[in-house]
């Protein structure tokens, strides 16, 4: 069972670890060569990278522990993406779920770059994972002001994986250091916060 693809997994996931811990992955989509219909890899891409990752926050951002470091991984490919948008659909990001639903319906009838969306799966759905970081970290500020939970996006860079295959420019120790970075942010840190990071540095957006 692919954990972040499924809904039910993500629950099962929140409640493992209530039970074990009392509190409290990377999916290989479709490669540059894919030959499955554009709105079939629309559809699975959003499932898998924004809902996967919304389903999996919902279930476990309740339960976060004081000073919990929460890292979601997206793409310097989400700003590329955002900029390929219509400035009509830039205005409306914070009506992120429903735009995302529409980004799939539109690039299954077709006709997603007639209505402002870029035409990539993966970068629209990575502006997603993006916009939703901010906003989750705007809601935990409000909520649990004196909790010190920091939440922020990431882009590991172009890793040597399956997906981006052997020409990559990192390895995957080296993809790993600036999610691991922001997971390691010190007890009081106040900041980066609802950021998007790359090579440990917090990006304009």
């Amino acid at each position: 069972m692919n954990l972040i693809y499924d809904q039910g997994s993500s629950l099962k996931l929140k409640k493992f670890l209530e039970q074990k811990y009392g509190a409290i992955s990377n999916t290989l989509l479709f490669l540059d060569s894919a030959t499955e219909p554009f709105g079939e890899q629309a559809e699975v891409t959003m499932r898998t990278n924004f809902w996967g990752t919304l389903w999996v926050c919902h279930a476990l951002l309740p339960i976060l522990r004081h000073n919990a470091r929460v890292v979601n991984v997206s793409s310097f490919v989400s700003k590329k993406s955002l900029d390929q948008c219509s400035p009509e659909l830039q205005a409306k990001c914070e009506e992120l779920c429903l735009l995302m639903g529409e980004f799939v319906q539109a690039a299954q009838a077709g006709d997603n770059t007639a209505q402002g969306w870029p035409n990539t799966a993966y970068g629209t759905t990575k502006i997603g994972v993006t916009v939703l970081s901010r906003i989750q970290a705007r809601v935990l500020t409000e909520t649990r002001p004196g909790d010190g939970i920091l939440l922020n996006a990431c882009c590991p860079g172009w890793v040597r994986t399956d997906m981006a295959g052997p020409n990559a420019t990192k390895s995957p120790e080296e993809g790993a250091e600036t999610p691991v970075c922001l997971a390691m942010l010190p007890e009081g840190a106040k900041e980066p916060h609802g950021q998007l990071v790359w090579d440990k540095t917090v990006q304009e957006w």
